[in-house]
């Protein structure tokens, strides 16, 4: 009787301190709930001024959720189509980039997209934007024009825009061109998440390029594969590099294209059930046996880290690139009171082998009182990752992202051609310039980007008007051996060192026409496809850029070589 009694003890006594723990949890949200409440009603009633409710509470939600993770939103009602545009990937309006020139000091058509309303209606690469309908845009920020360029799907406006004169110096008070006016019809736009796919040059290689994961994308991904297979591709190089993710369902029928039905893709563990789930592939697929290359990086993110992951650990696919970003955090929209929403954090996900890829802990992160809302730092470190087993037997960790199976570092961008191409980094302006004036003097470039080439004076013809726009960038090398000087004298040794610290910076003295020379090629990629973009799109220009791709020319050397790439999806014996 005394050990049945000491055994029924054993059993209730966990699942009476969960029972307290609980019931003191309930306690502690409504006792805050209440000082919330009050707090409120104090504020409203002897403020000095009279509070705004929505402004004030919304401020309130927001710092709550900040504490929590990044991903964690609330969305008042003026904000929700902003959600249901990341979700879906559409929105209505005309379908361009704009930027602000801050040249000119207005706002700027950067680029239209093909077969959308503005490039049918023939805005341009550099048109400024005017006025819309009644209301003037010359004195207004980016989110303002955007916001009025954006409406109702079947709405028409009046667009004006000044399509600048070419080869005129930047006149921030009244830039002279020709004053057009179009009338735009608002349509649903649906921003392209497969901007190219197609035949690569070397061989029976297929090339799919997805950038973001909205509904729908699997089927286009569907027909892209069963297009290429019909062209003769027989191996094929998925490149997910920048896509931030998007639908986990999306992720888990674009596995099913080369992964047999019923096999388990990821799980989703939370702290309530409703948020346990299981997903299995649910369509027949189109082929289990083609090779196939994920191209990632460290923009490759959540479901496109299910789609890398899954494929690693079900050995169906070799993964290249660098390691992916880290976000192993499923989130949940949920519908509340007077049309507002919020995404909520409710599961962890775990690919095949079982390991959850989440680079940051924020709870711990919390816990230790680190900075809000960061998405970067306080990474798990590799020597705290366990270790999991790819479907072969193949080793795996934990922690961290997406651990390419052949790491191969993108080319870095010389920091002059940073500062020349990056927006709002030159104040001058002076390669989107050139290249708006490019393509008022050129009405063509020809049916194929890839035979565009810009001449020796075409560069010749660049690099002095950068000379002559006074631009200016600041040379990391610089930078650092500025730091360098500070940290010698301050230890005391800089005096006795002073002769080679004088000859090491006057090899370092800032020059732009040199550094021009000295990074010709590369200026002249982004030039050409700066260009190619104007007049072939986003498929024109990512074709092009895929010539100067050493990423892509490894995955490519490695589907031409199957030895090689069975080898990586084969266990190595220790």
């Amino acid at each position: 009787m005394k050990q049945t009694l000491i055994a029924w003890l054993l059993v209730m006594l966990p699942s009476a301190m969960v029972a307290q723990e609980m019931k003191n949890h309930n306690l502690e949200v409504g006792k805050n709930l209440d000082i919330f409440n009050t707090v409120y009603r104090n504020l409203d009633l002897f403020y000095v001024d009279t509070l705004n409710p929505e402004k004030t509470i919304t401020a309130a939600i927001n710092g709550m959720v900040r504490s929590l993770d990044p991903y964690t939103e609330y969305y008042p009602e003026s904000e929700t189509k902003n959600l249901k545009q990341m979700i879906t990937g559409k929105y209505a309006g005309i379908g361009a980039m704009i930027k602000y020139h801050s040249g000119y000091k207005r706002i700027v058509i950067d680029e239209p997209y093909a077969g959308m309303p503005a490039a049918e209606a023939g805005l341009k690469k550099g048109d400024i934007i005017l006025s819309i309908d009644d209301s003037v845009m010359t004195d207004k920020n980016t989110q303002y024009v955007s916001s009025h360029l954006r409406g109702d799907a079947g709405t028409s406006f009046i667009l004006k825009v000044l399509r600048p004169e070419p080869g005129q110096k930047v006149n921030t008070k009244k830039p002279k061109g020709q004053e057009m006016k179009f009338k735009i019809t608002r349509r649903n736009i649906k921003l392209p998440e497969m901007p190219w796919y197609g035949m690569l040059e070397n061989g029976n290689i297929g090339y799919i390029s997805l950038n973001q994961f909205t509904e729908g994308c699997s089927r286009d991904v569907r027909r892209a594969l069963i297009e290429l297979k019909q062209q003769g591709a027989t191996s094929l190089v998925f490149d997910l590099r920048g896509n931030g993710g998007g639908s986990e369902m999306e992720a888990v029928d674009i596995v099913s294209l080369w992964v047999p039905k019923e096999q388990l893709v990821v799980e989703n563990r939370g702290k309530v059930r409703q948020a346990n789930r299981s997903y299995k592939t649910r369509l027949e697929p189109i082929d289990t046996i083609m090779p196939i290359v994920v191209l990632v990086n460290g923009e490759t993110a959540s479901a496109s880290e299910i789609t890398a992951g899954a494929l690693q650990d079900l050995d169906r696919a070799v993964i290249v690139g660098t390691r992916t970003f880290g976000k192993g955090l499923v989130q949940v929209p949920l519908d509340l009171p007077y049309n507002t929403n919020v995404k909520i954090t409710t599961s962890k996900y775990y690919i095949p082998s079982g390991r959850c890829i989440q680079a940051i802990n924020y709870k711990k992160r919390r816990e230790e009182g680190r900075a809000e809302n960061s998405l970067y730092g306080a990474r798990v470190p590799d020597s705290l990752a366990q270790v999991f087993h790819t479907r072969a037997g193949r080793e795996m960790r934990d922690g961290g992202g997406i651990k390419p199976d052949i790491e191969i570092k993108a080319d870095s961008l010389p920091n002059i051609v940073y500062y020349l191409s990056v927006g709002g980094l030159d104040s001058t302006e002076v390669m989107f310039d050139y290249v708006v004036d490019y393509i008022a003097t050129h009405p063509t470039i020809g049916d194929d980007p890839l035979s565009f080439h810009l001449t020796e004076q075409d560069y010749a013809d660049f690099r002095q008007r950068v000379i002559d726009s006074g631009f200016t960038y600041d040379p990391v090398s610089r930078k650092q051996f500025d730091e360098l000087v500070k940290t010698a004298k301050f230890e005391g040794y800089y005096e006795e060192a002073r002769d080679a610290f004088d000859a090491l910076s006057a090899k370092l003295r800032h020059d732009v026409a040199s550094d021009l020379d000295k990074h010709r090629s590369t200026i002249i990629q982004m030039l050409e496809l700066d260009i190619i973009s104007a007049y072939h799109y986003q498929a024109g220009a990512l074709r092009a850029g895929l010539t100067y791709d050493n990423q892509l020319r490894k995955a490519t050397e490695l589907l031409n070589n199957q030895e090689e790439y069975k080898k990586l999806l084969t266990p190595q014996q220790k």
